[in-house]
């Protein structure tokens, strides 16, 4: 279960945050088969003066309105996957959300089930993706 933290600039309309959120789903969907429900997706806003970037770095020209997406999963996922997946959500938000791929800037944390728990409290390790009734 990945869970997403999306940080747009502020004043960002409602409908461009649900096509990026739905960019980066779809993307996580196809990318590393991520199963359709597993949406987690946090998504906060900037304020311009409390999100200081480099509008060169790497020599890709950025504008005020980055997207920085923070993806935490499970380890286990090939760099080929990874590839996938930051090309899809790059090509996802400039289609769906009118978003320039040069302002998506994505990174990943990667764990182990010991280190969740989504609901009940209940240990991770010990449901490992075993849906169940509430």
């Amino acid at each position: 279960m990945p869970f997403i933290k999306t940080s747009l600039r502020r004043g960002t309309a409602f409908d461009t945050k649900q096509a990026i959120v739905k960019g980066i789903h779809d993307a996580l969907v196809d990318a590393i088969g991520m199963p359709t429900d597993e949406l987690f997706n946090l998504v906060h806003e900037y304020k311009p003066e409390d999100y200081v970037y480099s509008r060169s770095f790497n020599g890709i020209a950025r504008s005020d309105h980055a997207v920085v997406i923070e993806i935490t999963m499970r380890r286990g996922r090939s760099d080929a996957m990874k590839r996938k997946l930051y090309a899809n959500i790059a090509e996802n938000l400039e289609s769906q959300a009118s978003v320039n791929r040069k302002d998506v800037f994505i990174f990943m944390h990667e764990n182990d089930y010991s280190d969740w728990s989504v609901g009940n409290g209940v240990f991770a390790m010990n449901i490992v993706q075993q849906p169940g009734a509430d």
